[in-house]
């Protein structure tokens, strides 16, 4: 079977998190490699962030949070001749429940992504959602799931949470491919210095960054209570977009007194002139299928300080590249002192290899590539 690699999204605009980017990166390196590949996402057609990508992009225009077109069904349906193999990323939204049905029965194979949304935290965190996630389980998701030709997780930990969180378990394939990046532009220096200009505040200083969505699932509280236990000689930079402004407010109120800067969304050179800039990244998130930005910062050879409901910790750590503590404040705070008295120039030199080896973008495109050829009929 050969044809068009198509992906599926919800959404492609990057303040929704790591799998919008990691599948823009993803896409490109396939294209590049002469492999036909395209996404369809349910945002609406003129939608901004569709300019980034380097691959065809249809929109959809689906209605409402759940994303909801009868043209994604009829598209897919339509174009069935032409594709070689699907993949569905997340849970929950029409892209799932719409494709199923255009692919049910179809000779495309078709693979689902979860990113880390059949995690229990999730059912801990809002158990009122999670009531409703379990009906449209029963009635929905588990048919998705149960007849894709594979449900990809991207780490041995995220397979094991996910598994415990609803039944029945349906899925008859699993497979794990970890997600990537590519290599920072460079050189380093130049990104560097363009940061610095755009925050002279910050020259000369410590700098250790927080890069991502701020969400209270990020641990953004506990970061800011760790640095007001420790007292440390760094200074915290606080980086990403934040659509609560509620909690924008606390987390600024919280932070008063504190050598702290909220730097608001860095993208692109900005996003990697900070990691260059950053003595290390720290993320004590509660709950983190995979971290693109903490592969990022691998990449960009700056260390990693992560809770350990960072799924990749243990690879991390494995290599030597960061830190692992517990989702608390007083685990956020021994990540601190431990970076402080860390051997930090062998973490940045472990940083890049462990990117590398483990985490380049390159492996993953080739893995699905992989994975498609083997499944052909």
């Amino acid at each position: 079977m050969s044809g068009v690699q198509l992906h599926i999204l919800h959404s492609l605009n990057p303040a929704t998190g790591g799998p919008a980017e990691s599948q823009r990166q993803i896409c490109a390196c396939l294209a590049r490699s002469g492999v036909p590949v395209e996404a369809i996402t349910l945002d609406a057609p003129e939608a901004a962030w569709r300019e980034k990508w380097a691959v065809p992009v249809t929109a959809l225009g689906g209605r409402g949070q759940y994303g909801w077109t009868p043209r994604l069904t009829a598209l897919l349906r339509q174009r069935e001749s032409e594709l070689g193999s699907v993949f569905i990323h997340g849970l929950w939204q029409w892209q799932g429940l719409g494709a199923w049905l255009a692919l049910r029965r179809s000779r495309v194979p078709y693979f689902v992504f979860p990113h880390g949304m059949l995690d229990p935290w999730f059912r801990e965190a809002f158990p009122l959602k999670h009531a409703r996630k379990s009906l449209y389980w029963r009635l929905c998701e588990q048919r998705v799931l149960r007849d894709s030709a594979g449900v990809i997780f991207t780490s041995e930990e995220e397979r094991t949470l996910g598994r415990a969180t609803f039944s029945p378990w349906p899925v008859r394939h699993e497979r794990i491919i970890p997600l990537g990046c590519a290599a920072p532009p460079q050189p380093s220096d130049e990104l560097r210095e363009r940061f610095f200009q755009r925050f002279p505040e910050l020259r000369g200083k410590r700098l250790l960054l927080f890069l991502g969505r701020l969400h209270e699932k990020k641990g953004c509280d506990l970061l800011i209570e760790a640095f007001r236990q420790v007292g440390t000689p760094l200074h915290l930079v606080l980086a990403g977009p934040c659509d609560d402004t509620a909690l924008e407010s606390r987390l600024r109120k919280a932070a008063e007194g504190l050598p702290a800067t909220f730097a608001g969304p860095l993208w692109d050179d900005d996003k990697w002139g900070a990691l260059a800039a950053a003595e290390a990244f720290i993320l004590p998130s509660h709950q983190e299928n995979f971290g693109i930005a903490v592969v990022e910062a691998l990449a960009a050879g700056t260390p990693v300080l992560i809770s350990r409901k960072v799924n990749i910790w243990r690879e991390i750590v494995e290599s030597g590249a960061g830190l692992a503590e517990e989702d608390s404040a007083e685990g956020t705070a021994r990540l601190l002192t431990r970076w402080l008295a860390a051997d930090q120039a062998a973490m940045r030199a472990a940083a890049p290899r462990c990117h590398a080896e483990r985490f380049d973008i390159r492996q993953t495109a080739a893995a699905l590539v992989k994975l498609t050829s083997d499944t052909r009929p």
